[in-house]
């Protein structure tokens, strides 16, 4: 049974046209996704179900008596009013009243939210999102319709939120990046796509599926139309004389098949790599501190960043991943250690905030700012073909920044950063406002982008998908690093979870006046923990200068050859490519085997 239906909607903002002839539905209990590229209207299309938007035309049908709670991406709430208060008067219809504040805690405390009574207005924006999500969640609603839920939620919160979701006895609709909280949550996805709403009764893996066969079939249909077209205009061409009823009825199909439109394919943001040449000297943290007040964010941490690192940091919110980006990228001091910043490093931070961005600018005037041109593999492209590239059409280049949706002027963000060609990539939760397409595009840059990679995410499917070290905020300013992405550090950490359980079980119990820890004797009972390799360094400090050795030996090899094809100009042009390339892997290797001999010292030094 529909609890709500949408017939016929089309709705303009400006210029553009976000629903052309639309339908929607919803079945009671459904828990469905809507997807889309940023800019399609997916934020007007749930205003519009939640009934606080009209369309231009076409009819929206509830059920009647249908309590809908509504989770917009900014929310808006009273002046004065405490945390606590303005939950209270976002849920005045509440059933059990008497029971709302204690409800109200714990949901707060499970998202993080400690002070009840703290004003609203002095929170933060990803405060006041959690707030009010505690808000919708604890409603009575039948419908929830959320924009966005996941965004500024560390891992345990979306972990609480998606169980809570699936248990949840309602119907859902909701707009959300994460594509392994879709996957779990979602039993429908619904993608908004030039106009139209094409629906797919399945959770995220299955629509890819399922899209994929639509779009085949749709190419199918097409080819096999082009192919008629193309019989059809042979037998017009020959000059066919519509003298019968025959004949004019095959004319008009021609004009019919001639005017139909074919499928459209979907527009993707086209990313080059674009970066500048990176020198030995990278970034190095040495024994860095952070702290504020007497909460201590960051101690004693220290880490050199290697060419083409590719690092993701996690911990809960407030914990001091964002601080340590800023660290880095030279924005605030440590208390104590240093920050060594090599002369080559050029420095991009995608940060939280959309810095700088005057929304009074005109698209293309703010990354002209950054560069008029940008150098590719392709050679130079200019700030319009890269705007173009970035899904900005000439006719939304003119406009002024603050006509964009919120996901829009992220990723025009995220191109004036690259239009400035950085080699060390600061990401602060990249993923938040991004579609699902654009993150996919952005993913596949990573991996072929020449520099180094620091990702602050909560996005579980990004950080599997981009990093290959995982730095975890474990809290009292410990940073402890993991090799692989998320879901190899969940497996890493409930191991050390359990071992250090059992050993905590296997303790003998503490004897009257005995020191906590440490043996009648004197001694501590358990051993400090040891610097070793992972099993990764271990394989690869076993070959390295087997492979140092092989590379100095086809280097040698390669100028031999190079003297003896010096007259042979197109083959002395590969073999000084092929020179170039071994050249440039062999000083990785050798600072890679330095990172490694050094190690290997210390954790003899144990012994």
């Amino acid at each position: 049974m529909s609890i709500v239906t949408a017939e016929h909607l089309t709705k303009s903002y400006t210029e553009r046209l976000l629903f052309d002839d639309a339908s929607f539905s919803l079945e009671e209990g459904e828990k469905a996704g809507l997807i889309g590229i940023n800019g399609t209207g997916k934020s007007t299309l749930l205003k519009i179900l939640a009934g606080l938007e009209e369309p231009d035309e076409g009819t929206v049908v509830w059920r009647r008596n249908l309590d809908i709670r509504y989770l917009p991406q900014n929310p808006r709430f009273t002046p004065g009013d405490t945390v606590l208060e303005s939950i209270v008067r976002d849920n005045e219809g509440h059933s059990h009243v008497w029971d709302l504040e204690s409800q109200a805690k714990i949901f707060l405390t499970k998202l993080g939210i400690t002070d009840f009574d703290a004003k609203v207005e002095t929170l933060s924006g990803g405060q006041r999102k959690r707030i009010a999500l505690a808000s919708v969640l604890l409603s009575t609603a039948d419908l929830l319709i959320l924009d966005e839920p996941t965004n500024h939620l560390d891992s345990e919160m979306a972990d609480w939120l998606e169980e809570y979701l699936k248990n949840f006895k309602g119907s859902l609709l909701m707009v959300t990046h994460d594509r392994y909280f879709l996957d779990s949550v979602t039993d429908r996805i619904a993608e908004l796509d030039k106009g139209k709403i094409y629906s797919y009764k399945a959770n995220y893996e299955g629509f890819l599926k399922l899209k994929a066969e639509r779009e085949d079939m749709e190419a199918a249909s097409e080819r096999k139309r082009q192919s008629i077209l193309r019989i059809e205009l042979a037998w017009m061409q020959r000059g066919a004389r519509a003298r019968s009823t025959k004949q004019k009825g095959r004319i008009q199909r021609y004009e019919a098949l001639r005017d139909m439109e074919g499928p459209k394919t979907d527009q993707q943001v086209e990313l080059e790599s674009i970066s500048s040449r990176l020198g030995r000297t990278t970034v190095e943290l040495n024994s860095i501190c952070k702290a504020y007040g007497d909460r201590t964010l960051i101690r004693d941490f220290t880490y050199i960043f290697l060419k083409n690192d590719r690092i993701g940091i996690i911990g809960p919110n407030g914990s001091g991943k964002s601080t340590l980006m800023k660290i880095i990228a030279g924005w605030i001091q440590p208390d104590n250690g240093t920050v060594t910043i090599g002369q080559t490093v050029s420095m991009g931070y995608f940060s939280q905030e959309n810095e700088a961005m005057d929304e009074s600018l005109k698209v293309i005037d703010y990354i002209k700012n950054a560069g008029e041109y940008v150098q590719t593999k392709d050679g130079r492209v200019s700030a319009s073909q890269m705007l173009e590239r970035f899904l900005f059409p000439s006719s939304v280049q003119y406009s002024v920044i603050g006509k964009l949706s919120g996901g829009e002027k992220r990723r025009l963000y995220l191109l004036r950063i690259l239009m400035e060609a950085p080699n060390v990539l600061l990401l602060d939760e990249p993923t938040n406002d991004l579609d699902i397409a654009t993150l996919a595009i952005l993913e596949d840059y990573l991996d072929s982008f020449q520099g180094i990679v620091i990702a602050v995410s909560h996005d579980r499917y990004f950080l599997d998908r981009i990093a290959s070290r995982i730095f975890a905020f474990e809290g009292d300013g410990k940073v402890v690093q993991y090799e692989g992405g998320f879901t190899d550090y969940q497996a890493a950490f409930e191991r050390k979870r359990q071992e250090q359980e059992e050993a905590a079980a296997e303790k003998p119990e503490q004897k009257p006046g005995e020191a906590a820890g440490v043996s009648s004797k004197g001694k501590p009972r358990l051993k400090e923990e040891k610097l070793k390799f992972t099993y990764k360094e271990q394989k690869e400090w076993e070959t390295i200068e087997s492979d140092i050795a092989a590379l100095e030996e086809k280097i040698g090899a390669l100028e031999t050859e190079m003297e003896k094809e010096a007259s042979n100009y197109g083959k002395l042009n590969e073999l000084m490519k092929e020179k170039e390339e071994a050249e440039k892997l062999l000083e990785e290797k050798m600072e890679r085997w330095m990172y490694l001999n050094d190690l290997a010292e210390r954790i003899a030094a144990q012994t």
